[in-house]
């Protein structure tokens, strides 16, 4: 099935682990009538499992959709709601690289990814520890980032899913311009201006002159800044990261880019977590995603909250079009 026209794109869901809330929230998307006048939905994931949270919540699901895209290798007699295992977790991923090698191919205008479970992952014997790493090698990117993005707040990060410790040795000059040029590129065509950008110091009170850390601020962080700048781009920092959030200075910042992953992902979820919009930059293909996990402990009860998924639609449909904001 070929992508449909601009205007009207075809944009997968990949189901995440199905032991989660990804069946419901993507139930709820194709149900919902403002999503569908934007574009065609195609859910990579399992029509039984499917019927089962339909019959679980009250939701409703025909059984022969189309848009469906029903991935019958899966035993689902080992899926329960609640227990992500290694079936699930190889379930997602399979959802996950059938969409991408649909993506390259050009069947599909875009994906929105439901959430993964980590552990599940591990579990199937797969090594990657969540989406981006996935979709990076899958299409053989060497130059990405994760962006969250919402109107509220958005960040870019240098590193994501590495513990604390790791995070000093995996910071260079070279990385840290990269996520500033691609946090520039993206933006610029999402908001159709371009941004201003303030970057976050590693160490607290962002070095306090080489008094904290091992000086990555002087080193590392603000040669790229100055790189940035050098280049033509609005850049701030490196500033530190207990006051980048205040409401004042988020008043004049379009993005913040981020050292680690807790940087950044608790003040989009205290600000955002509805509506927040995780993104891969860099790719070939478009790749959004909500901001929030597998949920098990609500799993298949009708309790999940869709804006998430909603948002990351949206997006994906306006990038589609190459269409700033209205």
């Amino acid at each position: 099935m070929p992508v449909h026209a601009p205007d009207h794109p075809t944009i997968a869901i990949t189901m995440g682990d199905p032991a989660g809330v990804g069946p419901e929230i993507c139930l709820r998307a194709l149900a919902n009538e403002s999503l569908t006048s934007v574009c065609e939905l195609r859910i990579y994931g399992n029509q039984t499992i499917l019927q089962r949270v339909a019959d679980a919540t009250g939701l409703k699901v025909d059984p022969m959709d189309e848009r469906i895209i029903d991935f019958t290798h899966i035993d689902v007699s080992e899926v329960t709601p609640g227990i992500a295992n290694g079936v699930t977790g190889a379930a997602s991923h399979a959802y996950i690289q059938s969409a991408i090698d649909a993506a390259l191919t050009n069947d599909i205008a875009a994906i929105v990814t439901a959430p993964i479970n980590k552990e599940a992952l591990h579990a199937a014997g797969i090594a990657h520890p969540g989406h981006t790493e996935i979709f990076a090698e899958r299409s053989s990117s060497d130059r990405w980032c994760m962006m969250q993005y919402s109107e509220p707040i958005t960040c870019t990060f240098v590193t994501v899913h590495v513990g604390y410790s790791e995070v000093p040795a995996l910071l260079t000059q070279q990385r840290i311009l990269e996520v500033i040029e691609l946090t520039h590129e993206s933006l610029t065509k999402i908001e159709g201006k371009a941004p201003h950008i303030v970057v976050c110091g590693l160490n607290p009170h962002a070095g306090e002159h080489g008094l904290f850390g091992n000086q990555e601020e002087e080193r590392l962080i603000a040669p790229a800044i100055e790189a940035a700048r050098q280049a033509g781009m609005s850049v701030e920092g490196p500033l530190p990261p207990d006051t980048v959030f205040v409401p004042a200075k988020r008043a004049t910042t379009d993005a913040v880019v981020c050292m680690y992953h807790d940087q950044g992902h608790i003040p989009v979820k205290a600000l955002a977590f509805d509506c927040a919009v995780n993104t891969t930059l860099g790719l070939p293909i478009i790749r959004t995603s909500v901001d929030h996990g597998t949920a098990l402990d609500i799993a298949w009860q009708g309790k999940a909250n869709p804006g998430s998924l909603f948002s990351a639609i949206h997006l994906a449909a306006r990038l589609s079009r190459n269409e700033a904001p209205r």
